[in-house]
C-alpha cells in the first residue's frame, strides 16, 4: 500500500483527501496521557509543578509539529505508528484532528502561559489541565474526540470518515 504524506494527514489509494490512521492516534494520545496524568498527579498531590511544566512544554511542541509540520515529525505519533504497525489501519478525516489539535495546542498555550509568565500553582491550572488529561483519556479509550465532534458539528464541509463510523452511524433508539 503507498502511502504519501501531505503537510496534514496522508493520502492513501483508497482515499482522495487526507486521512490519519485512528489506531496510532489514539495510541499516541494513550502515551501523552500517561505522562500527563503523571505530571498532573505530582502537582495535584505534592504541589511540585516541575513535571507538568515539563509535560506541558512536550505536549507543545507536539502539537505544533503536528499542525505545522505533520505526523512524521511528531514522537509519539512515529512511536504509535510503530506500536500499531500489525493492524488494519482504521482512516479516518485529517480535518477534525486538525480542530481537535488546534484546541489542544492552544489549551497547553493557555496553561503554560499561566504556569510560567503568571506564575500560577493552584487550582486554575490543575483545571484546565485535567481538562486537557480528559480529552487525552476520551480519546485513547474510548475513541471520542472532542475537537473531532465539535468539527463534525459546526464544520461548513461535514467530514466523510469518523472513528467509529459516527459520522454515518445511527444507533437504535430504545
Amino acid at each position: 500500500m503507498s502511502i504519501t504524506h501531505t503537510s496534514f494527514g496522508v493520502l492513501t489509494p483508497e482515499h482522495d483527501q487526507p486521512v490519519f490512521n485512528e489506531r496510532a492516534v489514539r495510541a499516541s494520545a494513550g502515551l501523552l496521557f500517561v505522562f500527563g496524568f503523571a505530571g498532573w498527579m505530582t502537582a495535584a498531590l505534592t504541589s511540585d509543578f516541575s513535571l507538568l511544566r515539563a509535560f506541558g512544554a512536550f505536549f507543545m511542541l507536539e502539537m505544533f509539529l503536528r499542525l505545522f509540520f505533520g505526523q512524521r515529525f511528531t514522537p509519539t505519533l512515529v512511536i504509535a505508528d510503530f506500536l500499531v504497525r500489525n493492524q488494519r489501519p482504521e482512516w479516518v478525516d485529517a480535518k477534525p484532528k486538525q480542530t481537535a489539535w488546534g484546541i489542544g495546542f492552544g489549551m497547553v498555550l493557555l496553561a503554560c502561559f499561566m504556569m510560567g509568565w503568571l506564575g500560577l500553582r493552584d487550582e486554575l491550572v490543575l483545571s484546565l489541565c485535567g481538562v486537557c488529561m480528559s480529552f487525552l483519556f476520551a480519546e485513547a479509550a474510548v475513541g471520542f474526540c472532542a475537537g473531532c465532534w465539535l468539527h463534525q458539528r459546526f464544520a461548513k464541509e461535514k467530514p466523510q470518515l469518523c472513528s467509529g463510523d459516527v459520522c454515518q452511524y445511527e444507533p437504535e433508539r430504545r
